[in-house]
């Protein structure tokens, strides 16, 4: 694997750093403003809609940029992002360095893995894409928990400081070892667009939007099911989120592997067992040990799905991928806004803290999608293959 995609999960660590953060300095920031913890919600809510606006557009704006150099805009727009949040005077002022810091997120990850699938040979790509998500799953495992420490004892502006400190490098790395790409020949933002008329493309997402949403449904209320149905103490919540990231890494790389081996059936053992380990977790969440194995697998299986997916959205996208592999990370965050909304709904209604996993068993039933995707592949190439087998056949006969 190539040094350049070091340079890319340094930023995409910074980037999943920043992301998942604020959820554990929502109080802090909220006492500091003088706003409710709701109020200061908006934080996790502003991002999550900046990375969905925010891919597609700043891809579009970068089909005239070489790959390289929209990378290093991006990331400085994830730096001046952080700066802007960490010395806001106002909790206004923070909302705006969130969402700018948010425009970077989508296209970086989507820039970042045509880049990443470039770099290597053709049975590498998905390997190469899962070691870029690695920076963000191992900041879920460090960049979070230290993140949250810090914030909590010095200073919430001192982690966004540090954060914008990690584009720094980040930005650095990515100048230095990252190769020049020029924007690819002739491909031009209708040629991008006509991507979205493929529905193996449209399949794909979805799988992304209910697949990964079906983890979300579980994690977004991992704190009150912890607390009140586990028996867990408050201050344990960071090491079972810490756990779901050491998950999150295994299945991210064990997901880059086999995606380069078999990727359909890849997605079928990951989405039907997180399905299996969601539903399960209804009944694990009342004993502490077997919650926190269950929040293991959860985080595995979720991440293991992201290689296998990001690379159908590039294969099936083939020729003009970029917008495509952007719009991609914008479904992730799709699905876990909506993954998070129908949980809250099923606390609301007063069916208790473990119902969001039967959302999340649901939603993970996208291996439906992935068994039409691959039926409508079979179907669709029948055909070619008949008409060739009839042409090699009228070559021999006329040979003879």
């Amino acid at each position: 694997m190539p040094l350049a995609l070091l340079a890319l999960a340094i930023g995409a660590f910074g980037i999943g750093t920043t992301e998942f953060v604020i959820m554990g300095l929502l109080p802090e920031v909220a006492a500091d403003f003088g706003v409710s913890i709701p109020t200061a919600g908006f934080l996790v809510t502003g991002y999550a809609l900046g990375v969905m606006f925010g891919a597609p557009l700043m891809t579009v704006l970068g089909t005239r940029v070489p790959r390289k150099r929209m990378l290093m805009l991006l990331m400085g727009l994830f730096i001046v992002g952080n700066l802007l949040s960490a010395v806001a005077p106002a909790f206004a002022v923070m909302l705006i360095g969130r969402v700018v810091a948010s425009l970077a997120h989508g296209a970086f990850f989507g820039i970042g893995s045509v880049v990443a699938a470039d770099l290597v040979a053709p049975d590498k790509k998905a390997g190469a894409i899962a070691m870029m998500f690695t920076g963000l799953t191992v900041a879920n495992v460090v960049g979070v928990p230290l993140g949250t420490l810090v914030g909590q004892h010095i200073g919430w502006r001192v982690t966004f400081g540090i954060v914008a400190a990690l584009g720094v490098v980040g930005l650095a790395g990515i100048a230095r070892l990252v190769p020049e790409l020029p924007r690819a020949r002739g491909v031009r933002l209708r040629h991008e667009l006509a991507a979205f008329k493929n529905a193996q493309v449209l399949l794909a997402m979805a799988m992304t939007v209910l697949g990964f949403g079906g983890v979300f449904a579980a994690i977004t209320y991992i704190a009150p099911m912890a607390t009140h149905v586990t028996g867990f103490a408050d201050g344990s919540v960071t090491w079972l989120l810490v756990l779901f990231g050491l998950g999150m890494v295994g299945g991210n790389l064990v997901g880059g592997r086999y995606a380069d081996r078999a990727l359909m059936p890849m997605l079928y053992v990951s989405l039907g067992a997180l399905a299996v380990v969601l539903a399960l977790f209804t009944v694990t969440a009342h004993h502490k040990a077997l919650a926190a194995v269950t929040i293991v697998l959860i985080g595995a299986l979720g991440f293991a799905t992201v290689p296998p997916l990001q690379k159908r959205v590039l294969d099936q996208a083939h020729g003009a991928p970029t917008l495509a592999s952007a719009v991609n990370i914008g479904a992730f965050n799709l699905g876990n806004a909506l993954s998070a909304w129908l949980g809250g709904l099923v606390i609301a209604a007063g069916l208790g803290y473990t119902a969001p996993n039967w959302v999340g068993a649901a939603l993970a039933a996208a291996l439906v999608l992935a068994v039409v995707s691959s039926a409508l592949e079979r179907r669709d190439g029948v055909p070619g293959t008949v008409v060739a087998a009839g042409a090699a056949a009228q070559r021999a006969v006329a040979h003879h």
